[in-house]
Formats: structure tokens, sequence, C-alpha cells
């Protein structure tokens, strides 16, 4: 079983692979009791793909699971509303956030239907965003539908 602490640094080596590839850097992570599952990143603007965020990604990746119960679900940033309610539909048990400073989701949502969520308010996926909000100001407010 991968820790935390490895799960969210996987998922901000995806970020900064989306960054690489011009793209929006938020990374993420699904795993379990038998190790990581999947990991992905935001390509919304390298597919052109309104909805090919992180957290999406990464679960496309993962493929079809009979259940995603017992599940841990990493991302660099708290998640929207679209990425809440897919989290809220497979019920996924448990939510860790890399940070949600730059970027308030829907944390309250989650916890009101059973969610674990943890914030870990780490210091690297602050800085990532900061520093893509401050560089591509019209991408990011793409990216949250302003």
């Amino acid at each position: 079983m991968a820790t935390d602490a490895e799960c969210m640094a996987l998922a901000i080596r995806e970020a900064e692979a989306g960054l690489g590839e011009g793209g929006i850097p938020i990374g993420s992570v699904l795993a379990g009791p038998q190790g990581i599952i999947a990991s992905g990143h935001n390509r919304r603007v390298q597919h052109g793909d309104p909805i090919a965020h992180g957290e999406m990604d990464c679960l496309k990746k993962a493929g079809r699971l009979r259940s995603y119960r017992g599940l841990t679900l990493y991302t660099t940033l708290s998640p929207c509303m679209m990425c809440t309610g897919t989290i809220i539909q497979f019920k996924i048990g448990r939510l860790v956030i890399g940070e949600n400073r730059t970027f308030g989701g829907n944390e309250e949502l989650l916890r009101s239907r059973g969610v674990d969520v943890t914030v870990l308010d780490d210091a690297r996926c602050i800085a990532m965003m900061e520093k893509f909000q401050r560089d591509y100001p019209e991408v990011w407010a793409e990216d949250i539908g302003e």
C-alpha cells in the first residue's frame, strides 16, 4: 500500500508533467489497499477537452472498476464542482487535497456526503498554482468557468 506522502508526490509529478505539456498543473492519483491504481493530470488545454480535469483523467485511466469504496483519491488542488460530483457519484470514501488556498473547492459538500477529506496545505502545491494563476490568468479563468 502506498503512503499518503508517496501518492501526493506522484500527484505533484503529474501536475508538473501537465505544466510541461503546456497545460494546467493539477495532478491526481487513485489508490487503495492494493497500491496505486492510476494517476493523471489536467489535459483541458492539451486535448481541447473541457472536462479533462486532473481527477477525471486519473479516473479515466483507472478504467471501469466494480467499486470505488475503500479507495482514496489524491489531488493537488481542491476539486471543482464537476470533480466533486464524480467523487460523490462513485462513492470514493477518502479524498486527500494538496491545497485549497488558490481555489476553494467543495470540501464541506464532500464531507456532508460522507467523504473523509484531508487538506495537506502543501507548500509545493500552493507555489505551483500561485505561479500558474499569475502567469496564465486567462487559462485559469477558463478552467474554472469564469
